[in-house]
C-alpha cells in the first residue's frame, strides 16, 4: 500500500480505505476461485494495482469519462483505475463469468457504484466509450477488430478518444502499421524493476 501513496499522495481517505481493502479482498476470494496467482497476490500492489494505475499516469480521464475493459480478469485495470477515478463509469467485461464473480464480490465489499459487469465476448458489446483499456490480452491487430465501432465521436479528455493498452517487450513488429500510436515507457513514471520494460501504448481511434 505504500507503492500506491508514493505514486499517489493525494488519495481521498475513502480513496486509501479502498485501496488499502483490496489486498484482504483479494486473497478471500482467491482461495474460492483462482484469478490471481500465488506469487502475485504477495505482490498484488507492484503487478496489479500499481500497473494498473500506469494508465492514470498518461490519461488523467476526466469526469464523466466512460471506459471499458476488456477481458478484465480479476478486475484490472478497471477496479484500480474505478477507484482512483469515481466520477467516471467503468464496464468491466470477460468471457470467463467466474471471474466476474469475484469482482462483483470486491465491488460489493468496496461499495463502487461506478463499476459494471458483463459475462460476454466484447465483440457483442454494442456501446461506445471514451476510452477502452486492456492488459495484453491479445495482439494489437487482433485487439482493434475485437473492438471496431466501439469509440464515441465526442471527446471530453485531453487525448483524442482510443485505446490504452497495458504491454510489455518489445512491440516493434506488432505496431508497425499503426502512424498514430504513441508509447509511455513506465519508467518514465515508477521506478520498481517491475516495470523496466512495461508500457502504455495509446492508440487514437477515428470515430466511425
Amino acid at each position: 500500500m505504500e507503492l500506491i501513496l508514493k505514486y499517489f499522495p493525494n488519495l481521498t481517505k475513502q480513496q486509501i480505505e479502498q485501496f488499502e481493502a483490496l489486498l484482504p479482498l483479494y486473497k478471500e476470494w482467491n482461495e474460492k476461485i483462482n484469478v490471481i496467482s500465488r506469487k502475485d497476490i504477495d505482490e498484488l500492489y507492484l503487478r496489479h494495482v500499481l500497473h494498473s494505475l500506469a494508465i492514470a499516469k498518461v490519461m488523467p480521464f476526466a469526469n464523466g469519462s466512460s471506459i471499458l475493459d476488456v477481458g478484465t480478469g480479476g478486475g484490472f485495470p478497471g477496479v484500480p483505475l474505478a477507484i482512483l477515478f469515481p466520477e467516471c463509469q467503468f464496464h468491466l467485461v470477460d468471457s470467463i463469468n467466474k471471474k466476474l464473480k469475484v469482482i462483483k464480490g470486491v465491488v460489493d465489499a468496496l461499495s463502487l457504484e461506478n463499476i459494471r459487469t458483463t459475462h460476454s465476448r466484447v465483440e457483442a458489446i454494442d456501446e461506445q466509450y471514451d476510452f477502452i483499456v486492456s492488459r495484453a490480452v491479445t495482439s494489437m491487430p487482433e485487439f482493434t477488430k475485437w473492438v471496431k465501432g466501439k469509440i464515441r465521436k465526442e471527446q471530453i479528455n485531453d487525448f483524442k478518444n482510443g485505446i490504452l493498452y497495458l504491454k510489455g517487450g518489445d512491440l516493434s513488429e506488432e505496431l508497425k502499421q499503426y502512424t498514430r500510436v504513441k508509447l509511455f515507457p513506465l519508467t518514465h513514471y515508477f521506478k520498481e524493476d517491475f516495470f523496466e520494460t512495461k508500457k502504455v501504448v495509446y492508440l487514437p481511434i477515428k470515430h466511425k
